[in-house]
């Protein structure tokens, strides 16, 4: 035997969306249903392990060993679920070693998540039955109680054997259009060392991070009373019944003679620069309420485990037109920042529950909440976290790429990027502008919102006109920093014409060190580090301004399946982005290799679990070497330790 295709049914009590699959199998109930399999591409078989039937042993055993390989679509799942049915203990898991995934393949071929999804792209013979997600609910979730079922909380096969013959049809089907994904694939295989980076995301996934459950279930308590509070408060001014419905509250403020469509963050914002009196005091209390952001904390009680660690919080691949890793389940790619100056005390009196000092010390108490949600995650027992980043790190890949010397002097010589721009933009020494200088925050928002080709509405998304830029200033602003910045205009338009290039004529095109290539069917854009950026069905269509542009299909702002038009600076920015995210897993691999723990990696920034005598200059030493690939690249990366995670 060498590979082992498998796709299993399971069921537990424990809602799989909101606390994933790690928490997911250490309910009391949980179990395999069925497992589907195929030995070697071969015949595949259903086993029914519900009603009495047994794995064979050459398969049970195939799943330790790890000159096996076991292919899954979100092999994650399969080899976390198996981890619980071989008796592996808390915390212990399957090594991911063996384990490829036909997901991720086909993110890295820009392909959808979703097996579904692949199935409907490729155009597959064998695609999943639709039927599924209602034999899903039917089979593998508790059930209502009802008269009519016999008060039962759960179906089982002898409840409905027709469902039960249709969902072993489901269960073959699936690991049939996982073979099938993997033949069609075939062509275009995912380099090795791309599979080493996914093997490392799930050891670091396996471990998880530890949280302060004590200081968790405080600030859910104190969240429930102060959102008690606000809606009493909320109730008294505008008599409604129910204050948190859009559609009431929508009713009191037209009464009010103020009429609006929808009551989201943005609007309420807007909509109170207007307000005066109890309009302004219901805008804001709702605005309060509306906190999404202290949310969190009641995903990390659904999401944590039975030894406190909260785990499968990063998702591989999770941006797959740049590789860039996303965040699940407590999202920790969007954390708030912390800018309080007594945070270690502001989190001692949550912890504490000393609810009425904080209402004396804080205005906003969901402010503070918010504010300490990044506190909750801390290492275990004689441990601390170190905390590291790569400073700057796109501009300076941009820089880099481009040739824009000035930029990577000023790196190298540890100035501060944003002056650097400032001065380069203004023609203003160096020397001359300081951190609270208005041209330094001109060199910034013009810094953040023009490398990628962005104009007015790019500054105006970063808040320019909030930092007291008038809209007259935006576009001479954005003209003097393509001036300052010559290089990367022309890298823009470089990369442009080699990728117009590569799709009209159907050829392989180089610039910058990037190689453009059409082949069946796709664009590829090779990376310094080998890896390839992945455009599928690209051909050359027309933009809103009448010219020339590529298209390629893939999934758009509207989060479904649809044609997107690209040029240049878009092309740039994906690619900056996948080399800063391919320099952080190089980092990410060379601390492993030494032995630290990651327990998890936010944007650019890793956090260790480590032990009392490391140190943060080993971490930094550790992660400033470039990548063999990135020569004349010099990095600088920043950290710190502390006793609670944190934004320092």
């Amino acid at each position: 035997m060498k590979t082992l295709s498998i796709d299993i049914e399971t069921f537990s009590s424990i809602n799989l969306l909101k606390s994933g699959v790690y928490r997911y199998v250490e309910s009391p109930d949980f179990e395999i249903l069925l497992f589907a399999y195929s030995v070697d591409n071969g015949e595949i078989k259903v086993v029914d392990l519900i009603n009495g039937e047994k794995l064979p042993n050459e398969i049970k055993a195939a799943l330790t060993d790890t000159k096996v390989t076991k292919w899954a679509h979100n092999a994650n799942f399969e080899r976390v679920c198996l981890s619980r049915f071989l008796g592996l203990g808390i915390g212990k898991y399957l090594s991911p070693k063996s384990w490829y995934c036909t997901m991720i393949w086909s993110t890295y071929l820009g392909l959808p998540l979703s097996l579904e999804g692949v199935g409907a792209v490729l155009g597959l013979e064998k695609q999943k039955l639709k039927e599924g997600k209602d034999l899903i609910r039917y089979f593998c979730s508790p059930c209502k109680p009802t008269k009519v079922n016999g008060k039962r909380a759960r179906n089982y096969p002898h409840h409905d054997p027709e469902k039960w013959s249709s969902f072993k049809a489901y269960n073959q089907r699936d690991v049939e259009t996982e073979l099938e994904i993997k033949d069609r694939l075939a062509n275009f295989p995912m380099p090795e060392d791309e599979w080493e980076n996914f093997f490392l995301d799930q050891e670091i996934n396996d471990l998880g991070i530890k949280l302060d459950l004590d200081f968790v279930n405080e600030a859910v308590n104190l969240d429930e009373k102060i959102r008690e509070s606000l809606m009493e408060r909320l109730r008294e001014i505008t008599n409604l019944e129910n204050p948190n419905s859009v559609l009431q509250m929508r009713e009191w403020l037209k009464e009010k003679g103020l009429e609006t469509e929808s009551l989201d963050k943005a609007t309420v914002k807007d909509l109170l620069e207007e307000a005066s009196g109890d309009l302004a005091q219901a805008l804001e209390l709702r605005q309060m309420l509306a906190k999404s952001s202290v949310k969190k904390y009641g995903a990390m009680e659904n999401a944590v485990c039975e030894d406190k660690r909260a785990r499968g919080l990063i998702q591989f691949y999770g941006a797959n037109r740049t590789g860039r890793f996303a965040g699940r389940l407590i999202q920790v790619q969007n954390l708030p920042q912390n800018h309080l100056r007594d945070l270690k005390e502001a989190r001692n009196l949550v912890r504490s529950g000393t609810f009425e000092v904080l209402n004396i010390l804080y205005d906003s108490i969901p402010d503070v909440l918010s504010e300490l949600i990044r506190t909750a995650f801390i290492p275990k027992e004689g441990h601390k976290f170190i905390v590291a980043d790569f400073s700057s790190i796109e501009r300076v890949v941009l820089a880099w790429l481009a040739k824009e010397s000035w930029v990577l002097e000023a790196y190298d010589k540890k100035e501060d990027l944003y002056i650097a721009t400032a001065s380069q933009m203004f023609n203003v020494p160096i020397k001359e502008i300081d951190k609270k200088d208005p041209l330094r925050q001109k060199g910034k928002v013009a810094d953040l919102a023009c490398g990628y080709g962005g104009s007015v509405g790019a500054l105006m998304a970063m808040g320019a006109l909030d930092m007291g830029l008038g809209e007259g200033e935006l576009k001479p602003l954005v003209n003097t920093w393509r001036a300052a910045n010559p290089r990367i205009v022309s890298f823009w338009w470089a990369v442009d014409r080699a990728a117009m290039k590569a799709v009209r004529e159907r050829t392989t095109t180089k610039t910058h060190g990037i190689r453009f290539s059409y082949k069946s069917g796709m664009l590829f854009i090779k990376l310094p580090s080998g890896r390839e950026l992945a455009y599928v069905k690209p051909r050359i269509g027309i933009n809103q301004f009448g010219s020339d542009c590529v298209t390629y299909e893939g999934v758009g702002s509207t989060k479904k399946w649809e044609r997107i038009n690209s040029y240049g600076p878009k092309f740039v920015e994906n690619i900056v982005q996948a080399i800063s995210r391919d320099i952080l897993v190089f980092a990410m691999r060379e601390l492993s290799s030494k032995g630290h723990k990651i327990v998890m990696h936010v944007h650019d920034e890793v956090v260790l679990e480590a032990p009392m005598d490391a140190t943060v200059e080993e971490v930094c030493r550790l992660m400033i070497i470039p990548p063999p690939w990135a020569k004349g690249l010099n990095l600088r990366v920043e950290g710190f330790e502390s006793e609670f995670y944190k934004k320092d």
